[in-house]
């Protein structure tokens, strides 16, 4: 495709070369070590594998062209190769990047979900009440990868639940071209504030709910708020936002005419009530359009119902059958690390769980305790070089609601783990609830399970279906419910 091709419309100043003449023929990318010959490289100031110092390697790589900003000082360079900058290299690559795969999202039914909590949840529930009620071959990018149903689309390993612009249109156009008919994205707050979610062309964006995180982020409650709004002021086409949530209840103003709601405890257009909980899932009764649903979800616990409220508003504004849909709720399998569960031989029930907040925490916790039998034995820790100020409060949370604690490690990267957990520690010590720490996670696992009696919960929470655990540098092999298992004996 032709760089002029890629540019139209775009503010930007030719500084070398011909883009009319220039062909970008091998993708585009922030990474120089992805670069090759008839790349078009894009120079994202603070980019760990590019950047403006990157400018250079990547056209003795055989960048066909080069889009950089104000601030690349550009280097001695092939006269033949065209330079282009742009006022913002991360708004202009998701532009070109979107154009070189032929726009893909414009050609598929594109839902992007954002919120604090719920992200990964709607994301399989989406996936799974289309194939069951429907058959629909979907797509899936977020937390867990992408993936195409059950096969997965292999990237470069990324941490990022949204990934950048340029991977992300190379997987909205693999998807299309396998005959995907609809994607559902997870849109991060980094995500959209840097932009990756532009040019998406999103039909239904969802908001689920906002509370403290990422923070280190942000910041500011208000920034982090603002991030997550930057979906619903142009990015998408329609708005399913939770009532219940003062933020959600906001975007009706900035979507006239474009909002669906749902909510448990306020009026809305998707409404549940009758809710009841034990450990197996949730039966409750959808309210719409005047008509009533009995429906059944294999999760137990209100902010379950509230993610399937949201996924099955969502799939009814793209035109999906509503009956359909609800019965294909009760027929959906676990969610990988989300209030995923077994019982051991020995009658403990052991649940996995991402809650790594302190709503989210509260939320799991809350739920746990209305039904388990006997007691709660509660495995968590708090990230590394993430938001401080939450540790504490995480562990009043898991204090309050839980008979014993065990605080491990979660992904303690660059800090040092014992310093996290001197951290988190006074906070179950406010409420004399009975603790033990330990550093290594698989030994506190294997505690909380040795610990554990007949009829007793074992809560595992912070990580959820996460394959690794991120130490300094390095991410290392690890999944708390394949060590649950194994230590359960099965």
């Amino acid at each position: 495709m032709k760089l002029s091709g890629l540019l139209a419309g775009l503010d930007h100043h030719i500084l070398q070369g011909d883009p009319e003449a220039t062909s970008i023929t091998a993708g585009t990318t922030f990474d120089v070590d992805r670069v090759m010959p008839g790349a078009l490289f894009v120079a994202v100031p603070g980019h760990e594998e590019g950047g403006p110092g990157a400018v250079a390697p990547a056209l003795a790589r055989g960048a066909a062209a080069v889009v950089v900003d104000g601030s690349c000082v550009l280097p001695a360079g092939p006269a033949d190769v065209c330079v282009v900058r742009v006022p913002d290299t991360r708004t202009a690559a998701a532009v070109v990047a979107s154009r070189y795969h032929g726009e893909p999202g414009r050609q598929m039914d594109m839902v992007a979900i954002t919120g604090t909590n719920g992200k990964t949840s709607v994301s399989y529930m989406v996936e799974s009440v289309l194939r069951i009620s429907e058959g629909a071959r979907t797509g899936v990018i977020g937390t867990a990868g992408s993936r195409i149903g059950d096969e997965l689309i292999p990237m470069p390993r990324s941490v990022l639940s949204t990934p950048e612009s340029p991977d992300l249109q190379y997987l909205l156009g693999c998807m299309r071209d396998r005959g995907v008919g609809s994607v559902v994205l997870e849109a991060t707050s980094m995500g959209l504030l840097t932009h990756r979610v532009d040019r998406t062309f999103v039909d239904v964006g969802i908001f689920t709910n906002l509370s403290q995180d990422h923070l280190d982020d942000h910041g500011t409650m208000e920034k982090y708020r603002d991030a997550k709004l930057r979906l619903f002021q142009g990015l998408c086409r329609h708005a399913v936002v939770n009532a219940d949530d003062p933020v959600g209840a906001g975007i009706s103003a900035m979507m006239p005419g474009a909002v669906t709601t749902y909510a448990l405890d306020t009026e809305a257009d998707y409404r549940a009530t009758d809710l009841t909980v034990d450990a197996e899932g949730t039966r409750f009764t959808l309210h719409h359009d005047g008509r009533t649903y009995p429906a059944a979800i294999p999760s137990p616990g209100r902010f379950s119902v509230a993610n399937a409220l949201a996924t099955v508003a969502a799939c009814h504004v793209l035109g999906h059958d509503l009956p359909g849909l609800v019965a294909a709720l009760e027929k959906m399998p676990q969610i990988p690390g989300r209030f995923e569960r077994f019982t051991t031989a020995t009658g403990t029930s052991v649940i996995v769980d991402y809650a790594h907040s302190p709503d989210s925490l509260d939320k799991v916790l809350g739920t746990i305790r209305g039904f388990a039998p006997a007691r709660v034995i509660t495995v968590f820790g708090c990230g590394g070089d993430r938001d401080t100020t939450k540790r504490a409060e995480m562990g009043a949370i898991a204090g309050t609601h839980s008979d014993l604690c065990v605080l491990t490690s979660d992904n303690p990267r660059g800090e040092d783990p014992e310093g996290i957990l001197d951290q988190v520690a006074p906070g179950i010590e406010s409420t004399g609830t009975p603790f033990e720490r330990f550093v290594d996670r698989r030994r506190a696992i294997g505690f909380a399970l040795f610990e554990a009696g007949p009829q007793d919960v074992v809560l595992i929470a912070g990580k959820g279906s996460e394959p690794f655990q991120i130490i300094g540098d390095q991410l290392l092999p690890f999944s708390d419910m394949a060590t649950a298992r194994e230590i359960a004996g099965g």
